[in-house]
Formats: C-alpha cells, structure tokens, sequence
C-alpha cells in the first residue's frame, strides 16, 4: 500500500487499482481497505479505485489514545483524493457515507458522490437510542473491553446474539477487535444522531443515495430526507438488498451512475 499525509501528519495507507477515471472508496465502522476490496475489483474493470485504511485502522495511523475530530478524518478523505488525478467520484459505505457527505459539504472536491445507508437515527427516540449507545460505547472502551464494545455495535445492527457468538469463536474476531476502538471515530462522525440536513443543504456533487428493499423503513424514509436535502440527488431503491449489501448488485448501479453523471473512462 502507498501512503500519504494528511494535513496533521497522520500516514494514511491507500491502495490504487485498474485504470480509467478515479473512484474512492469509504468504508463504514470496522472495515478496512480489504473490507471493500470485492466492490473495488468490480469497479476496477472501468476505472481506476482507490481503497484505504480510515484513520486508526490497519495500515494508517492515528490509533487509540491519539487526538480524534470529524475534521480530521475530512482531511484525510481529502488527502486521499488529492492524490488522484483529474475528477473524482466518491463512495461511501454507511458511516463512510456519512463522512462523504460531510467533507463534501465542507468544501472537499467530488464531481461524483454515492451513499449507502448514511445510519442516522432520526426522531426523539432514535436521538435517546443514539444516545445510550454513546454512553455504552464509551463505558466498555474506557474498561478495555473491545469484544464487548464490537458486540454492541453488532447488536445495533441487527446482528443475532447467536450469529455474534459463532463469530466470537472465529479467526475474525481478532481484527474486529483491533478496530473496535475506532467505533468511537463512526459514533463521532453521526453527531446526536439526526441527519444535518441543512448542513448537507450545501453539497453540490451530483449525488446517489441509495438504500436497500429490504431495510427497515425508517432507513429508507432517512434516504429519502437526505435526496430532498441535497440540491442535485436522487434516491434509488435496490431491490433485495439490505445492509449486508451485495458487491455484484451494487457495482452495476454504481458504474452506470459514475459513467451517467460524467466521470468516464480513460483508457
């Protein structure tokens, strides 16, 4: 992997592959550049895709026990980007969809922009959820407890008690553990929960919100707000699918929206 510095001096690890016009990709919480490197060899028959670790996680720096702001990771997103050449498409995975949305309404170039699933929790009872999973979060990271802090986050999702005890029993549960620090980074990211509407009001990418069939509805009524909010989105319904998002539906989508919206290949 290649790195490059962002702006506080934190080496954030990329790796760039396949040819044409230049794709980022965003991962959500626990994920790394591996994480996303089925998408990223889909994407890579068209254009050329970068992955990379968010801060804290695998190759980069920034790890537990470091400074954290929203802010710097938007300067990472950007140092990623600035390493590209000519425009740039962006795709960001839950969390990382919601860190897309912020660093372009902050100003970070993106002629392209698709999210996934941005979790925010909207209404008085999502902001409390939001809430108490804060508090809960921070409570078994300050004891050490990691697994116990991926579990939650698990829980969150929607993940089975029983499906989180098999995959305490696997060689994964390791990696996920190393990362769960950072779960503090995707919490930070999400605010009090409610989408910033408003804030978001300034992106100005040509921007896809796209949402699974099978997700609860509260999901998708949160796309929906987040297409209204932005001036030129639009909001897309993949049939089937729910938050474990399948790379080969999702490719296709992807690849005719980039290609639709201008950025093309250059072979």
């Amino acid at each position: 992997m290649d790195r490059i510095l962002s702006l506080d001096g934190t080496p954030i690890a990329y790796l760039r592959q396949g040819d044409g016009a230049t794709v980022v990709l965003v991962g959500g919480a626990l994920s790394t550049a591996a994480t996303e490197g089925p998408l990223a060899v889909l994407l890579a028959r068209r254009f050329t895709v970068v992955t990379y670790d968010r801060r804290g996680r695998g190759a980069s720096g920034g790890g537990p026990g470091g400074p954290y702001a929203p802010e710097r990771e938007i300067e990472d997103l950007a140092a990623v980007i600035g390493a590209a050449d000519g425009p740039v498409a962006v795709f960001g995975m839950s969390s990382g969809g919601a860190l897309a949305l912020e660093a372009q309404a902050a100003g970070v170039p993106m002629e392209v922009l698709a999210v996934f699933e941005p979790p925010y929790t909207p209404g008085e009872e999502g902001l409390r959820y939001k809430a108490r999973c804060t508090a809960e979060l921070r409570e078994r990271l300050t004891a050490g407890d990691r697994g116990g802090a991926v579990e939650l986050f698990l829980a969150r999702t929607g993940v089975p008690p029983e499906t989180v005890a098999r995959m305490r029993r696997a060689p994964l549960w390791a990696g996920l553990e190393a990362l769960a620090p950072t779960l503090e980074y995707d919490d930070a990211l999400l605010g009090d929960g409610a989408p910033p509407l408003e804030r978001f009001g300034a992106v100005t990418a040509r921007t896809l919100i796209v949402s699974g069939g099978f997700s609860a509805g509260q999901v998708r009524e949160t796309a929906l707000a987040l297409a209204l909010a932005i001036p030129d989105a639009r909001h897309r319904t993949l049939s089937g699918q729910t938050r474990e998002l399948s790379p080969q539906v999702l490719a296709p989508v992807l690849t005719d929206f980039f290609a639709r919206r201008g950025l093309v290949h250059q072979a």
